[in-house]
């Protein structure tokens, strides 16, 4: 499948037109791709495109940008699907570490400078997972509002974390699998980040 085939696709997927029903199963559709069978490739496309274009726009607004690098995606996913393994990920958290490295690739080269927020060392290192959650999850039209533009201003790994685990409501073991960080040292991470969210929005 080319590009322009994928680029069309997508189109027509982010367009809000369904694409026909299948009945492959995930371990059809990876052994049909590695066997360079077209069919195989356009239902991996016609199956993963939204999920995949979601995760992304999510990060990259410009709809053209975002729909480049879904394609892109699909491309890597069809060179690289001989390393596919179904034992440690769904085909679909799959594609989305793919997506996950480019966009944050794309992200670091295009975004504008960003100010970073100060996680001062004498900040309190006792709050409890439980008072952040509450905080940062509060459904007040204004908060929500602060935390996204208090996000907007992170580091570009960082954003694209949060957005893993707020927006896309992702476990931290499928989390870890797409950024390819531990799964201990990512708890700490994104409690760390969150923290410096919490103390900037009191």
């Amino acid at each position: 499948m080319g590009k322009c085939e994928i680029f069309s696709g997508i189109c027509r997927i982010t367009s809000r037109v369904k694409p026909k029903t299948r009945v492959l199963t995930e371990k059809q559709i990876a052994e049909a791709v590695r066997d360079g069978s077209h069919e195989g490739q356009t239902e991996l496309v016609s199956r993963y495109a939204a999920q995949v274009f979601s995760m992304i726009v999510k990060q990259v607004p410009n709809v053209m940008d975002a729909q480049e690098l879904a394609q892109d995606t699909f491309l890597k996913a069809f060179s690289r699907i001989g390393s596919y393994d179904a034992h440690r990920a769904s085909l679909s958290t799959w594609l989305c570490c793919i997506a996950y490295r480019l966009t944050l690739d794309f992200m670091k080269r295009h975004r504008q400078p960003v100010i970073t927020i100060e996680d001062d060392e004498d900040w309190p290192a006792d709050i409890k997972d439980k008072q952040l959650e509450t905080h940062l999850s509060t459904g007040r039209e204004e908060r929500i509002e602060q935390l996204g533009k208090l996000i907007d201003l992170l580091p570009a790994d960082e954003r694209m974390l949060l957005t893993l685990y707020y927006f896309d409501d992702r476990p931290l073991a499928e989390i870890a699998y797409i950024t390819g960080i531990d799964a201990k040292a990512l708890a700490n991470r994104l409690y760390r980040i969150r923290k410096k969210l919490y103390k900037q929005m009191r």
